[in-house]
């Protein structure tokens, strides 16, 4: 009899099974130590709830807005690169999952299926995540092809001029270019369900660069011109050329610094994620629930604030709205449901997210999410919870 799925947790261990093992590292790894991959889940162990009693918390609203969109949930699907290499068609499956759920889903540039090809599949509106590459001029060509798409809003990722190393990814070829060993050959022989989504899905290599690039078409070949496009001279005015050629919603992520964030406002963008990169870029940095508060307290009402690092539970999510964050996204967590039962792993994924928020929500006394505040949040000696103290 199959182990009854209960949590996030369940997912992964499932997408262990079931997702050839360099692509499921690629989902669930960080880079070098992975000491802030670990951080980013561990910060919230360490942040306990106050439990309150003899509150009438019958009627419970978990809606919010972020970026004059109507959320059913404080939740959204994070751009994540070759999603559909976890299942095949992922991003499409991801998209349906979210749209159902009533959340926003952000595509990666880096995604197997191409933005045309999600937006072809699904009906309601997407976010669309971009990179500004060397080539300005392809930049250009994909703001253009998200606008035409339909996208509801803009995401630049900030941290990424320079890739971190993941050692994890080496040894499992994940390189650019991907080198097929024979160990990986056995992997994906042995996992013909996965096999079959992916020979079946519309695409299986870059959806967003594929037939753009001279000489470059194929899988290895795009990677190969990727690892020469992230662009070291990254600045603020990109941020300004890139709001003149989106009419829409912008958002930047990446953010971890309050002077970032107070550049980021004044640059005009309409949110900021605070992120580390899921620990998938500078190993060492902060953890991105210390580093929120921080933000937050330093832009106030002057820029929706996001959240990204670490959420795979409900209580997770209920922390960092209460640490000041509109809603969180979640990356890792809807890639394990994924990988483990495809759209219906990704639905599980919010459900379950859902569901925990609602019921600690309720065990905390609290009945709106917009209401929510560092006042719910203790130390381990059941103190009020300070940003960056130090544990005992």
């Amino acid at each position: 009899m199959p182990t009854p799925i209960t949590c996030v947790a369940d997912l992964r261990d499932l997408a262990r099974k079931r997702v050839p093992r360099a692509f499921f590292d690629y989902d669930d790894r960080g880079s070098y130590e992975e000491v802030t991959l670990r951080d980013n889940r561990a910060v919230f162990d360490r942040i306990h709830l106050r439990q309150r009693v003899m509150i009438d918390v019958d009627r419970r609203d978990l809606t919010t807005e972020v970026i004059g969109q109507p959320l059913s949930v404080p939740l959204a699907i994070a751009p994540t690169g070759l999603t559909g290499l976890t299942h095949g068609s992922g991003e499409i499956l991801a998209a349906r999952a979210a749209a159902a759920a009533g959340i926003p889903f952000c595509l990666s540039t880096m995604s197997i299926c191409s933005v045309e090809q999600v937006a072809a599949a699904v009906k309601d509106p997407f976010w669309f995540q971009i990179y500004v590459m060397r080539d300005r001029g392809f930049t250009r060509s994909l703001i253009t092809r998200a606008r035409e798409a339909g996208c509801s809003a803009l995401m630049v990722t900030a941290d990424l001029q320079i890739q971190g190393q993941r050692h994890r990814e080496i040894k499992n070829g994940m390189t650019v270019p991907p080198k097929l060993t024979m160990r990986n050959l056995v992997d994906i022989l042995g996992k013909p369900r996965w096999v079959s989504g992916v020979l079946s899905a519309p695409s299986r290599s870059f959806g967003n660069l594929a037939g753009q690039i001279d000489g470059a078409d194929g899988l290895t070949t795009l990677a190969q011109w990727i690892g020469n496009q992230f662009d070291p001279r990254l600045t603020w005015d990109d941020i300004g050329w890139i709001r003149d050629l989106w009419p829409g919603k912008l958002i930047l992520k990446g953010i971890m610094e309050p002077d970032d964030a107070r550049s980021a406002v004044k640059a005009g963008v309409d949110a900021i994620v605070v992120s580390n990169h899921g620990g998938r870029q500078l190993d060492g940095a902060v953890a991105s629930a210390y580093a929120l508060p921080r933000v937050v307290d330093a832009v106030g009402n002057d820029i929706e604030v996001l959240f990204d690092g670490g959420i795979q539970t409900g209580q997770a999510l209920l922390k960092s709205l209460a640490l000041g964050a509109r809603a969180g996204l979640i990356g890792k967590a809807f890639l394990y449901g994924l990988g483990a039962m495809g759209q219906e792993g990704v639905t599980r994924v919010i459900e379950i997210l859902r569901r925990e928020l609602d019921v600690s929500m309720a065990l905390t006394g609290n009945t709106s999410v917009r209401a929510l505040d560092r006042s719910i949040l203790l130390d381990e000696r059941g103190e009020p919870w300070l940003p960056l103290r130090p544990t005992a």
